[in-house]
């Protein structure tokens, strides 16, 4: 007799797909938006723009109530005494006439308002054909020269970051990867802490920065343009190389600022820093005294999907915090991302309702001398860059404070 089997519990996986795809370049847009090259595991690597939203005529409200903020408006620029936010980073001047506004490409001949029609579609707006066809048969746009796709060891970062204007960030990234490689994407939450650091300029001048799980480094890249030192930590060879690239074709930003990017590996799995020279991105002894001595602010972006991966990040934060020689402060973005599991029969957001209960354990505990203070940053500071901020997008603020 041909027994059958067992049918599957209802809060077992019966189907899986390992890619997962961030749609960020969806809402960006971009000077161009083309592959570049193959990483050493045989990825697609794509090189984006990202505008920052420096102009005269305006701020962007990004909404303090926590709406969807596809629509752009405008409002008078803050003043010096409640905005960090007084000049370009770097650049040294004041706010006068200072303001922001969306820009469409790096010409700077259009606005990038929120790219949807009326019915609330993406609009793909035609670029005009170059000037000097005289006589077009079509209508006006312009003539794409595609990049070539390069080789893995080729060198391409010295001629991009040659050319790069100080209003735009260059960044390789991937387009849908493996669950694992999630970090070799571009996230909502990073942009939304870029957006944060960008607007608390008075927290990072001058300070030393670490960041976990960075992933591509774009806020790493955007700390530096005030921080005196950013280390910028993630795990993976490939993911690594990805964000010191990355760090190379953005380098004029940290210039203006003075502030150096160092790419480290930092696992969270692991009590102590990797010190072996044999190993790319180990940690020298000077490195690690610096990162002890003089780190101030903690941030991570978009490290909070899986619930072992969680409880690793905050363990590592509250060792972090003990062995800092300074208090410190914790800027933590994350997005409530809501799924249907066959195991509730509804819609849930196990991985934020996980992390949530991290917070709660984090504040609540009483270990040697330190006690963590926890509270929400309302996402009521201006949009510099173009994304869609989504009401599900929070940021956390963590302070390790003596106790007393």
């Amino acid at each position: 007799m041909v027994q059958l089997a067992p049918a599957a519990a209802m809060d077992e996986v019966t189907f899986r797909s390992d890619t997962v795809l961030s749609d960020v370049h969806l809402y960006t847009p971009n000077h161009r938006h083309l592959m570049v090259r193959l990483n050493s595991v045989g990825q697609p690597v794509f090189l984006s723009q990202f505008k920052l939203l420096w102009s005269q005529d305006s701020w962007t409200d990004s909404g303090a109530k926590g709406g969807d903020h596809r629509d752009i408006h405008t409002k008078e620029p803050p003043s010096a005494e409640t905005s960090g936010t007084g000049s370009l980073p770097g650049s040294g001047h004041g706010n006068e006439g200072f303001s922001l506004q969306a820009g469409a490409d790096t010409t700077g001949q259009e606005v990038a308002e929120a790219q949807l029609d009326e019915d609330g579609d993406l609009d793909v707006v035609r670029r005009p054909r170059a000037a000097s066809d005289s006589s077009p048969a079509g209508p006006l746009r312009d003539k794409v020269h595609p990049m070539i796709l390069a080789q893995e060891e080729d060198n391409i970062v010295g001629e991009e970051a040659q050319g790069s204007p100080h209003d735009i960030i260059r960044i390789e990234h991937t387009m849908a990867t493996p669950l694992e490689d999630v970090g070799k994407q571009v996230w909502r939450g990073a942009l939304l802490l870029a957006d944060y650091i960008l607007f608390r300029q008075d927290l990072f001048r001058g300070c030393t920065a670490l960041e976990l799980g960075a992933g591509t480094g774009f806020a790493s890249i955007i700390a530096a343009t005030m921080a005196r030192t950013v280390y910028c930590t993630d795990v993976g060879a490939d993911l690594l190389a990805m964000c010191q690239r990355n760090i190379a074709l953005n380098s004029h930003l940290a210039a203006t600022g003075g502030g150096v990017v160092k790419v480290k590996e930092l696992d969270w799995l692991k009590d102590d820093l990797c010190t072996d020279p044999e190993v790319p991105f180990s940690w020298s002894q000077e490195e690690i005294s610096d990162l002890y001595n003089h780190t101030t602010i903690i941030l991570a972006a978009e490290v909070f999907y899986d619930n072992n991966l969680t409880d690793a990040v905050f363990k590592t934060l509250s060792r972090l915090a003990h062995r800092l020689k300074n208090a410190c402060t914790a800027i933590l973005s994350v997005e409530k991302r809501l799924n249907f599991t066959l195991r509730h029969l509804d819609v849930t957001c196990e991985a934020y309702d996980h992390f949530r209960s991290c917070l709660r354990a984090l504040e609540q505990l009483r270990d040697g001398n330190l006690h963590f203070v926890v509270e929400p940053v309302e996402a009521s500071f201006p949009q510099l860059l173009v994304y869609e901020r989504i009401r599900q997008l929070e940021l956390w603020k963590i302070v390790a404070e003596p106790v007393t």
